[in-house]
């Protein structure tokens, strides 16, 4: 193929749902409460987890992490998609694109080995009780996040720079709406064999093996619950394991039919709304699912509200 015949690529077009205006209009208003409502909890939950030293423990440290991902990854992409549904001129620059695809990548894999760590977390605090404060020491759940972050960022690095180095061929109308990798893959105009391949073991290594290795500590965990003699304990138990498996669920759920399914040239509308189930959704419900069914938390949220109470009063 002669590439002397097109021009280089300088933006991109994002036509995703374009053809049903009503729907877009209706995803603004949605997606715009959502992102509130992801800054707010996320945003809360962090300071709750630094003002309450009782929540300075693993757990929580991972839950932070995780809170300040979801703020990080979603404003990576709803902002500009929110200027997307409502604009005339759907597009985005080739940089602003390549920016968008590599953080949202990086911390979308960051969270994927997350919720591993935190399952494993999980699994040491139930089922080895008493040597948790041993085997979870600061340097450890530390590295564990970091690593977390670094394995993440170099996944997107890697694939992002293998994708835009590759030729455009002036295709820069991409039928989605964000700059999602696979969307940008159906553009190239030469071989992608490479990159598909990098993609499939990345899949399988940041979400077929996390979530082997998340079920497999679960399965070690409603054992040792259900051993517990205290009911209260068993309670407690249920009540913070299950909360972190509603979050595994709805997010590997999604994010394994969007990378492991057969791929194909067109992009349904029905994959970008799942899309925006594990982009948007999972962000939203990770600070209401972990402090409506935590106790701690609520607990924590009562008492700095008393505080500052009692510190308007005074």
């Amino acid at each position: 193929m002669q590439m002397g015949n097109y021009s280089a690529v300088n933006e991109f077009f994002l036509i995703g749902l374009s053809q049903y205006p009503e729907l877009q209009l209706f995803l603004f208003v949605l997606c715009l409460i959502m992102y509130a409502i992801i800054l707010l909890g996320n945003s809360l939950l962090i300071v709750i987890c630094i003002l309450d030293s009782h929540l300075h423990t693993p757990m929580y440290f991972f839950l932070g992490n995780l809170s300040f991902l979801d703020i990080c990854y979603t404003s990576s992409f709803i902002p500009p998609m929110l200027v997307v549904f409502v604009s005339e001129r759907k597009s985005i620059s080739f940089i602003g694109c390549a920016l968008q695809m590599v953080v949202s990548l990086g911390l979308g894999s960051t969270e994927c080995v997350l919720l591993a760590v935190m399952a494993y977390d999980r699994y040491v605090a139930i089922c080895n009780p008493l040597r948790y404060p041993i085997i979870m020491n600061k340097v450890l759940y530390v590295h564990m996040a970091a690593w977390s972050w670094i394995v993440g960022c170099l996944n997107s690095l890697v694939q992002t720079v293998l994708t835009m180095v590759l030729p455009f061929c002036g295709n820069n109308v991409i039928d989605h709406l964000t700059c999602e990798i696979l969307a940008l893959l159906k553009l190239i105009c030469s071989e992608i064999t490479i990159n598909v391949l990098i993609m499939t073991v990345a899949s399988i290594v940041l979400l077929v093996i996390p979530l082997l290795l998340i079920f497999i500590s679960y399965v070690f965990i409603l054992s040792s619950i259900l051993r517990i003699n205290s009911t209260e304990g068993r309670k407690k138990a249920f009540s913070t394991c299950s909360a972190h498996l509603t979050v595994v669920i709805l997010f590997y759920g999604s994010a394994l039919f969007m990378y492991m399914k057969p791929k194909s040239k067109d992009t349904k509308a029905s994959d970008e709304i799942i899309g925006l189930s594990y982009g948007v959704v999972t962000p939203m419900l990770n600070p209401i699912i972990y402090s409506l069914r935590n106790k701690e938390v609520k607990e924590a949220v009562k008492k700095i509200l008393s505080k500052q109470l009692h510190l308007l009063r005074m």
